[in-house]
């Protein structure tokens, strides 16, 4: 079997695992039976566990479609941009939902070292599209703002709102509720609250 496949069906039974138990409650060993390899194979792929939640966090989160989609949509409005990345932001919350809702129940427990991962994680996340925020600046497209601060707020309204119906309240947010959601965020975000 090739390395890519192996690793793939490694990420794949381990992103199962921790999305049902948890980072903490999943041993290698339990991951290495359900992707049918040996626990050697998973550090000789990874190095360790760490490594291995690290992989979960880059392949099966927001990340990398964000970065597909800026490519795609370059050239597009702003408001229209924001638009397909909230929705699309809240699409890939609702899918990851059990690894969100387990992952942010245990977040306080994790090892430093994991901490870490995760604190890097999110500061990626944030610095793409921050990123994207600093190239529409420099055409003069928005004013001369922290581009990461308004990375940290688009995307923390987006995510507030998603933990406070879906994992706190447990309500199921509709394809149309979402698309309204989104709408009102863009629109808060691109033009504040105050009467013009």
């Amino acid at each position: 079997m090739k390395k890519e496949e192996t690793e793939k069906k490694i990420l794949d039974a381990a992103f199962r695992l921790i999305s049902q138990k948890g980072y903490l409650g999943t041993k290698t060993r339990e991951i290495a039976e359900e992707a049918h390899v040996a626990e050697l194979t998973i550090f000789r792929h990874f190095g360790s566990k760490e490594r291995l939640f690290e992989g979960i966090l880059n392949t099966y989160t927001f990340l990398p479609k964000l970065r597909g989609l800026l490519i795609d949509l370059e050239g597009m409005s702003l408001q229209k941009t924001l638009m397909i990345l909230g929705i699309n932001f809240f699409e890939s919350l609702k899918e990851r939902k059990p690894l969100i809702s387990i992952m942010f129940s245990e977040l306080n427990l994790y090892p430093e070292k994991v901490k870490l991962i995760y604190n890097n994680f999110i500061n990626e996340l944030m610095q793409t599209l921050a990123g994207y925020f600093e190239s529409l600046k420099a055409k003069a497209f928005m004013r001369n703002i922290s581009h990461k601060t308004a990375a940290d707020i688009f995307f923390g309204m987006l995510f507030s709102h998603f933990l406070r119906e879906e994992i706190i309240l447990k309500h199921t947010i509709t394809h149309g509720e979402m698309k309204k959601i989104a709408e009102q965020i863009v629109d808060i975000f691109l033009h504040g609250t105050l009467k013009h």
